[in-house]
């Protein structure tokens, strides 16, 4: 899919590349913010566009689990109450992608500037899974069980791990058996390197593109479900202090999970009998296809389509893109009936006898002829 012309800029290398403050604690340092954002709707949410879907779902009744390095409650931009507490739950972040990707899926719309979430109807579970790249796949299992615990219908990995282990895969299996979507961010820094659980089958794994429609991310493989916008992005940021305040320019492939956990809220808000693995198919089955058609190994299935998403009228049991076709009965050959004979052509048949009968006199007639003259026959000449 290419993103229109309008909204293209030069191509962006992968990893975090913000202004300003850093965001970041890597020298003891939180996050700040740029500011409060007030330029045009960012490219990203353009591209999503979820105030189109907002008169049929704003995500209300959705819980969203974010996890990652925590949520920074003190951000105005989301309402009162939006932000889940309670054990397990860690309203603040230093590091400052957890609130990043929290602002993608549930910012309020506020006056004061033209960014907003996807699914603002939503509420956010903020955990803390992780402090510093790399991770502890023990200590993202343990917060994935907490998720499934307080009964989170979609899951945010906003910072995956690099390496895997049984008990992360283990509450995998157990958040999709509980009916939720997990979603994880295709965001490795090394070539060949995978990221976890965002390879762990079940769960949709995100690619990401810049403006121009570009694959951002190193990470690639036959697991990436679907891409979104990972590049040049703007959200709400770490140490707002009590107001409405943002990041911007981040680029960071892990962001690209948070726009589609965001619109796999509102597709669960709008389709609340389907279960997790179905809202899975319907993300994948209905995104921008590329235009060989086919899996890209960056990209997916093609580019998140929000609109489609929730409202395209899909069967429940569609399989999803790339599985085996289900082979339906083979219908019953009926042979074609044998063609009705032609009546006789009494006209041609005629002819057709007139012409042996003819045939066979000629030879007889021959044949008496060489007979004669063998004989020393000749014909005598008639005289009147």
């Amino acid at each position: 899919m290419r993103i229109p012309a309008v909204l293209a800029v030069a191509c962006l290398a992968a990893g975090w590349a913000v202004s300003g403050a850093p965001v970041a604690s890597g020298q003891g340092q939180c996050a700040n913010p740029s500011g409060t954002y007030t330029g045009e709707i960012p490219w990203g949410q353009r591209l999503v566009d979820p105030a189109r879907l907002w008169p049929l779902t704003r995500g209300d009744g959705q819980l969203v689990a974010v996890l990652g390095t925590g949520v920074d409650a003190q951000n105005t931009q989301f309402a009162p109450g939006q932000l889940e507490g309670g054990a397990g739950t860690e309203r603040t972040d230093c590091d400052g992608r957890g609130t990043i990707a929290a602002g993608i899926v549930g910012a309020q719309p506020e006056p004061s500037t033209t960014f907003a979430g996807v699914a603002p109807g939503a509420h956010l579970l903020p955990i803390r899974s992780t402090s510093s790249d790399g991770g502890d796949p023990g200590a993202l299992a343990e917060a994935i069980g907490r998720a499934v615990d307080r009964h989170a219908g979609v899951i945010l990995i906003a910072v995956p791990v690099t390496s895997d282990s049984p008990a992360l895969s283990s509450a995998v299996s157990r958040a999709r058996a509980e009916g939720a979507v997990v979603v994880s961010a295709a965001s490795a820094s090394r070539p060949g390197e995978r990221t976890y659980p965002t390879a762990t089958s079940g769960v949709l794994a995100v690619g990401s593109v810049n403006p121009a429609g570009e694959p951002v991310q190193t990470e690639a493989g036959d697991y990436v479900g679907v891409a979104a916008p990972g590049a040049e992005l703007v959200s709400t940021s770490a140490g707002a202090g009590g107001a409405v305040a943002h990041r911007w320019p981040v680029t960071d492939p892990g962001l690209a999970a948070a726009y589609v956990a965001g619109v796999a809220a509102l597709v669960r808000a709008y389709h609340p009998e389907l279960t997790g693995d179905q809202v899975v198919t319907r993300l994948t089955l209905t995104a921008h296809r590329s235009p060989s058609g086919g899996h890209d190994p960056r990209l997916g299935w093609g580019v998140l389509d929000a609109y489609a998403a929730v409202s395209s009228t899909l069967p429940a049991d569609v399989p999803p893109p790339g599985a085996p076709p289900v082979r339906a009965s083979a219908p019953a050959v009926v042979p074609a009936a044998a063609p009705a004979p032609h009546p006789p052509d009494v006209a041609a048949g005629t002819i057709a006898l007139a012409g042996l009968a003819l045939a066979a006199a000629a030879g007889v007639t021959v044949a008496a002829v060489r007979r004669a003259r063998r004989r020393g026959w000749r014909p005598t000449r008639f005289t009147p």
